[in-house]
């Protein structure tokens, strides 16, 4: 087996986006900071309204998907396909936008805390243009597994490896196989399972402290923590437990030109993306 270390830390940055929405931005804060095929990571956490109340009106994607995960308050997603997703605690919506989707992600609630996640993942160049496709996840359906060194993982993509014993979360088959996982760790507890070597991975704590690797590196809070090559990741939770995103996916090693909401392979396509926007041809079904 060989452990992963940490490689490179990317800290979030608090941005607005939406209508404006405050939140933190690691992966994506700027044109190079991608973990292939990992395009943007935000986490969105307030408890005070006027930094959510007016969330994230109708936009246009293409070429990549979101995967946005609930940890408190309420989402709905309303898109041009006429999908409706409410999202409250625990649950996921991947959308895999494609060729095109335009969509609204806007809260249900006038107070009280809004916390979660939304991921980029790119496409590959020959699945880019797609008809677009979209899933809801309750959390009822998505795996709460007991950690062998103590604690629970939800399971949301891939197949989570500890010794003999796998569980597999309900996104599965997708060209970039993407892992993604929440651990909850106690105080003092280790994490130990297998990953797939040539897969980029990278852990993002969001609560408590934790550290990576043989040599126990420390992790700071609230930053994409990139790791090295390797088949196995270690990750122990420190005095005050620990609770973390655990993302791999096979890279794509594909040109990226990303302008705004568009992610494709070249400016020729980026254009043609501008242009189907502008023209209301860029989403039509089918």
């Amino acid at each position: 087996m060989t452990p992963r270390s940490l490689q490179r830390v990317i800290p979030s940055l608090a941005v607005a986006d939406g209508a404006g929405v405050k939140l933190r931005r690691s992966l994506g804060a700027s044109q190079g900071l991608r973990h292939d095929p990992f395009l943007l990571l935000d986490e969105f956490f307030s408890d005070d309204p006027n930094d959510y109340l007016a969330g994230f009106p109708a936009h246009p994607h293409r070429g990549f998907e979101t995967v946005t995960y609930m940890l408190d308050g309420h989402m709905q997603h309303q898109d041009h396909l006429g999908n409706t997703g409410d999202l409250g605690p625990g649950d996921v919506q991947w959308m895999t936008a494609a060729g095109g989707i335009i969509h609204s992600e806007m809260p249900q609630q006038t107070n009280g805390r809004l916390r979660g996640f939304q991921l980029w993942i790119n496409l590959p160049a020959a699945e880019k243009m797609q008809p677009p496709a979209y899933r809801d996840l309750p959390a009822r359906d998505l795996p709460m597994v007991g950690l062998l060194g103590g604690g629970e993982a939800r399971v949301i993509a891939g197949v989570l490896t500890q010794g003999e014993q796998t569980t597999a979360g309900p996104i599965q088959g997708h060209s970039t196989a993407p892992l993604y996982l929440d651990l909850h760790l106690p105080a003092g507890s280790v994490f130990e399972a297998s990953i797939s070597a040539g897969h980029n991975a990278f852990v993002y704590v969001y609560d408590g402290d934790a550290n990576v690797g043989a040599e126990q590196t420390p992790l700071p809070l609230r930053a994409a923590c990139l790791l090295s090559d390797g088949d196995q990741v270690r990750v122990g939770a420190g005095d005050h437990g620990a609770r973390l995103l655990l993302l791999a996916a096979k890279p794509l090693h594909e040109p990226v030109v990303q302008y705004g909401p568009f992610v494709m392979n070249t400016r020729e396509q980026i254009e043609q993306a501008i242009s189907d926007y502008q023209n209301g041809t860029l989403a039509q079904p089918g």
